[in-house]
């Protein structure tokens, strides 16, 4: 198996050494390729290249989103664009975003893109080795990344 991940220099978290390391330790003789870009604009072709370039069977995204309209603008862009590999390719691609506005705190902050890098990573691996069907029994339970899950409503 070949799992790509896509990172930024913009990010303010190695959000990408911490997808490696869940994904090295989760599939130890995966190959994992990984490609940095400056900012999530650059994002959606980078996904595209590992997929169709370097042959990866699924990608995780780590992008972070500034404060301002601009970048919430540009996010929503990428966004898009990465639902377009996705349908181009026919591959999983993991959108894994942390927004600055999230928290004013910068080691809360720290903590949510930690976290949703890991279990992020955690998804990827479960799409690409068991399909549709290995989330199935996590349906419905209000699980989170990034903060507490918040739970089922029943």
């Amino acid at each position: 198996m070949k799992i790509g991940i896509v990172d930024t220099t913009f990010a303010r978290v190695d959000m990408g050494s911490i997808a490696e390391e869940t994904i090295r330790q989760a599939l130890p003789g995966c190959e994992i390729v990984r490609y940095t870009v400056p900012g999530i604009k650059d994002v959606p072709v980078a996904a595209k290249k590992l997929i169709e370039e370097e042959g990866c069977d699924g990608v995780i995204t780590l992008g972070w989103v500034g404060r301002t309209l601009t970048d919430k603008l540009s996010y929503a862009v990428a966004s898009m664009a990465l639902q377009l590999v996705q349908l181009m390719t026919n591959k999983h691609v993991i959108d894994v975003t942390v927004h600055e506005d999230e928290s004013e705190d910068p080691q809360e902050l720290y903590n949510i893109a930690v976290d949703r890098a890991r279990k992020h990573a955690v998804n990827l691996i479960t799409l690409l080795t068991k399909g549709g069907s290995g989330l199935t029994p996590y349906a419905g339970r209000g699980l989170r990344q990034g903060r507490e899950d918040v739970g089922p409503l029943r």
